[in-house]
């Protein structure tokens, strides 16, 4: 799993960043699973997802501080 860039995220609509906010959780939760499980392969993805979601957040706290 490619991280996503901070640029790219900035780009997309508040709508857009809460959908992608909500998405990453579910698959994050799905992962968890998974690994718990021991199906999953690529344990870096958790990490990759985790600092993904961070991002999502930082940049929807930002907008709102400055609204």
């Amino acid at each position: 799993m490619k991280p996503r860039k901070a640029k790219d995220l900035r780009e997309l609509s508040d709508m857009e960043l809460k959908n992608l906010l909500d998405e990453s959780k579910e698959t994050l939760a799905r992962l968890r699973i998974q690994h718990s499980l021991k199906q999953l392969t690529d344990t870096a993805s958790l990490a990759t997802l985790r600092k993904d979601i961070a991002r999502i957040k930082t940049i929807i706290n930002e907008r709102k501080q400055a609204k």
